[in-house]
């Protein structure tokens, strides 16, 4: 199994500190080595031949999932979204990546992408690849929920607000599990839509939550220039490098919200660092593209 390093949260202020399990592994790092954790458990148990799976161009799962499979020895399939992108290996940072850890790329039209989750469509797949573990979008399902439980620890029971960043729903349904009923839990979609309040639920078994769906800055993969000099003043003040789809907009809502009084001034906030941070690269070659200011 992969090896988890031990962190300690990191205070920022009086009232937040931030769980930095970007730091518990060198490439499978934060909520993708909880989701994968039990999963690769299974594969490895049951003796899969290997993983398939599914991403987009710049997907943190995809990059967490090959070098999980190089670490393990596991074959990995990436199903792509995007034909076009089967030219665009080596200038694209994340699929390069997953490329050099030996993951098999899959390049489909988005409307095949869109059959990820049918039956017939996923029996199709595996005509090709003959006893390989299917996992999910993202990676969730019950057994990521299940490593995402483990993100909490006793000590972090201090705490009356606990903030995760959403994107699939699973790592917050986890957080959620793990928490205690006296403690307020945060959800910050990346995502525009009211779906993901549904797919929560599917896993949650507390109702100790909500989302806050007003830092999504667009929606997915969406940045503007306030959201990437936040994140460049965060790095300068604190020195936690965040990522910008997933942890600066978490990051920007927590301190809005103090600053509006919605989050109370005495309450002790904990704000998960889920990862995503090998995502910067293929954000600052957007950003050059349209010459704005770069994520340092």
């Amino acid at each position: 199994m992969l090896r988890i390093k031990t962190t300690e949260n990191i205070r920022l202020n009086f009232q937040v500190s931030i769980k930095p399990e970007y730091l518990i592994h060198p490439t499978v790092s934060g909520n993708k080595f909880r989701k994968l954790k039990y999963n690769l458990e299974k594969v490895q148990l049951e003796n899969y031949k290997g993983i398939l799976t599914f991403g987009g161009a710049f997907s943190n799962h995809i990059a967490a999932t090959a070098s999980a499979g190089q670490e393990l020895n596991i074959p990995t399939v990436g199903i792509i979204r995007g034909e076009e992108l089967v030219t665009q290996i080596e200038s694209n940072p994340t699929l390069r990546y997953a490329k050099s850890c030996g993951m098999h790329l899959e390049f489909v039209s988005r409307s095949s992408y869109n059959k990820k989750t049918d039956p017939a469509y996923l029996l199709q797949l595996l005509e090709t690849f003959k006893d390989y573990y299917i996992l999910p979008e993202g990676g969730t399902n019950a057994l990521a929920i299940k490593g995402c439980e483990e993100i909490l620890t006793v000590k972090d029971q201090s705490f009356d607000i606990i903030c995760c960043a959403v994107g699939t729903g699973g790592t917050i349904a986890g957080v959620i599990n793990g928490s205690l009923l006296t403690q307020k839990i945060i959800g910050f979609p990346a995502l525009k839509g009211e779906f993901l309040k549904e797919d929560i639920c599917k896993f949650a078994t507390q109702s100790n939550w909500e989302l806050w769906g007003d830092y999504h800055f667009g929606g997915y993969a969406k940045v503007d220039s306030k959201l990437i000099k936040f994140m460049n003043d965060f790095k300068l003040i604190y020195n936690i490098p965040l990522d910008p789809v997933y942890t600066a907009k978490m990051m920007y809502g927590i301190f809005e919200g103090i600053r509006s009084g919605e989050i109370p001034q005495t309450a002790k906030v904990l704000a998960i660092h889920t990862g995503g941070l090998q995502g910067i690269e293929g954000m600052n070659l957007r950003l050059k593209e349209k010459k704005l200011e770069e994520i340092i």
